[in-house]
């Protein structure tokens, strides 16, 4: 079996931070100061940070119920309460692991539940379960519900567009000022989209280390380091961590390591990870000499239209922008792109049963991409927590497959 290069240093770091955002959300949730806020993982966090919140994401409590495979005991518990297996199985692994009154939090940080919230924000840009998902918790907690609804299925980010949304978030601030306690500073909103910004900026460089040839990252080391991205962003402990990463990243790549020592294929990955096989999965592309180079997941915290000079409509734009939101043209021509500028010599569609607004092969994109811009591609079947869905042979057998047609394409 291939070799893989040594650990990444700046981890460690990571690990820390994480450690201390969730021990400093259980001790504010036990005090009541200050104030806990849920959110949803594209916003609106930095209006929260700005207003004096502690920030708590629920999908991210989710992704570790998934990568810690503990979702396969709770998804059942939701589903048995009433919540279908076909929606997201974030939601039903999230309620059922409350309800079954379990959390990884307990054997990472020795934290007996998930923080009690103030308040819930969410934003419908990724689906309408994560509204649903936040009134069920308002209704448990008897905590206020409010939210951003965003368009979807957006081709051009017309002004309309932004005007709305960005009236959406600043009607937010009455109701967040009297949970808060805090009076809303427009300059605080300021100084916390601007580090979201230079956060934007240090994780585009990290991604960017995928175009290396051999590229120092993969998607499964992507799936790892894109942590302070999520929970840290508007924060300088974000800007930090990925300049100590980046710093590190330069060493590796000078000293000539790679992601997948040997690598001589290179892949594109579309849709979520499958958070409780991403070892296993990384071992296999490990086996077969390819690194999965870029994604469409992880440039999900990407936010290149935040500007500290005009906040509000930078953010609406920002959310707007986004890829989970955008039209089958955009979607397209932006997985285009990113083939083109990484070498990607074929695409994983991953087909997530409970998550059909990222699963991006059910209108024919895969059959497109092969007839149209001659990608070869490959779907793969599962979901991103309910392994229920997910075959450890097949996948095996048809990426083993898939490899081999890219190979022999590549000595034709």
């Amino acid at each position: 079996m291939t070799q893989g290069p040594p650990p990444i240093a700046a981890t460690k770091m990571m690990k820390k931070l994480m450690a201390d955002h969730f021990l400093g959300l259980d001790r504010a949730a036990r005090e009541g100061s200050p104030k806990v806020a849920w959110c949803t993982s594209v916003g609106p966090a930095e209006l929260l940070h700005a207003m004096g919140f502690d920030v708590y994401y629920p999908e991210n409590h989710g992704a570790l119920l998934g990568a810690t495979r503990m979702a396969t005991d709770t998804i059942p518990v939701a589903n048995a309460v009433g919540y279908s297996p076909d929606i997201c199985s974030y939601l039903t692994a999230d309620v059922g692991a409350f309800l079954k009154g379990v959390t990884p939090l307990t054997k990472a940080y020795g934290i007996e539940s998930v923080p009690k919230p103030d308040v819930l924000v969410f934003n419908t840009n990724q689906c309408r379960d994560v509204q649903d998902w936040f009134e069920w918790y308002g209704r448990h907690y008897g905590a206020p519900v409010i939210g951003v609804r965003t368009q979807r299925g957006v081709g051009d980010v017309h002004e309309s567009m932004v005007e709305d949304i960005a009236a959406q978030i600043e009607g937010l601030v009455p109701a967040l000022e009297e949970i808060s306690g805090n009076k809303f500073d427009i300059d605080r909103l300021r100084e916390t989209v601007d580090l979201s910004k230079q956060c934007t900026v240090m994780w585009r460089k990290v991604l960017e280390y995928g175009d290396k040839t051999p590229a120092q990252l993969s998607f499964f080391d992507h799936t790892i380091h894109m942590a302070p991205a999520v929970v840290l962003r508007g924060k300088p402990e974000a800007v930090a961590y990925y300049e100590t990463l980046l710093a590190e990243l330069q060493e590796r790549d000078a000293a000539g390591m790679a992601a997948v020592p040997g690598e001589r294929f290179r892949l594109y990955w579309d849709g979520m990870p499958v958070w409780g096989r991403l070892r296993m999965l990384g071992d296999l592309m490990m086996e077969l000499d390819t690194a999965i180079v870029a994604s469409t997941y992880c440039n999900s915290w990407i936010f290149d239209a935040f500007d500290a000079d005009d906040p509000f409509r930078s953010m609406a734009r920002a959310y707007l922008e986004l890829f989970i939101v955008r039209d089958e043209a955009f979607k397209e021509r932006y997985i285009q792109d990113h083939v083109e500028l990484y070498g990607c010599q074929g695409i994983v569609f991953h087909d997530a049963k409970t998550c059909p607004n990222n699963s991006n092969n059910r209108y024919a994109m895969p059959q497109r991409f092969a007839e149209v811009h001659g990608v070869p591609t490959l779907v793969i079947n599962g979901d991103l927590n309910d392994l229920r869905c997910f075959s450890d042979e097949q996948a095996k057998t048809n990426l083993e497959a898939f490899m081999e047609q890219i190979a022999e394409a590549a000595a034709a």
